[in-house]
């Protein structure tokens, strides 16, 4: 008797596969280009587009830093927004200090009825071991406020215990506040930036 076990079923079909091509599905910032929007992202297509700006951020950071960033958000033609977010510090001079922090997440808008309201959810995570859960709403077609309904971190993480953002549309710029908790010492102001269109 054999000691190694054997599938009864034989390999899976994939194991000899042939190779896979580039995926034939788009994501895109450009409303001009790509799939059409979903009828029920409607309300978020103010801030569909690719943004750059600057900004300042202080807590959990001993002193108060300036940044540069860029979001990128997205769609495929679901109804769903992808959110990417890079930054970097900057000096004095406004030249780059070094690599600062990395989101990546998704705006999803509740459906009611197979028609979008004013609710939406969203997750946000980082490489630090962060997670954020949020609900929130649109505000007319150029104001988002989202706050964190759950938190986690892993065991390295940063002990994020709270969150709330702020977006708007604001003469074409997108502007935001972010405001976190650690621990337990309540919300208090984490970045806030305005960013100009470049894209979409």
């Amino acid at each position: 008797m054999s000691g190694e076990s054997e599938n009864p079923l034989g390999p899976p079909p994939w194991l000899n596969a042939p190779p896979v091509a580039e995926s034939p599905y788009e994501d895109t910032h450009d409303l001009r280009k790509g799939p059409d929007l979903h009828p029920a992202l409607l309300g978020l297509l103010p801030f569909v587009g690719l943004w750059r700006g600057r900004g300042q951020g202080g807590f959990p950071a001993d002193d108060d830093y300036n940044f540069a960033q860029q979001i990128r958000i997205s769609h495929d033609g679901r109804p769903f927004l992808r959110f990417e977010s890079t930054s970097w510090l900057l000096d004095d001079e406004s030249k780059p200090a070094g690599e600062w922090l990395i989101e990546s997440g998704f705006w999803r808008p509740v459906l009611v009825d197979g028609r979008p309201g004013e609710e939406m959810e969203a997750v946000v995570v980082t490489p630090e071991g962060t997670a954020e859960l949020y609900l929130g709403k649109t505000i007319g077609t150029t104001r988002l406020e989202m706050a964190a309904d759950a938190t986690a971190y892993t065991p390295t993480g940063l002990h994020v215990t709270g969150a709330q953002r702020l977006f708007g549309i604001v003469e074409g710029a997108l502007l935001y506040a972010h405001e976190v908790a650690v621990d337990d010492s309540g919300l208090r102001p984490h970045m806030s930036a305005r960013l100009l269109r470049i894209g979409g």
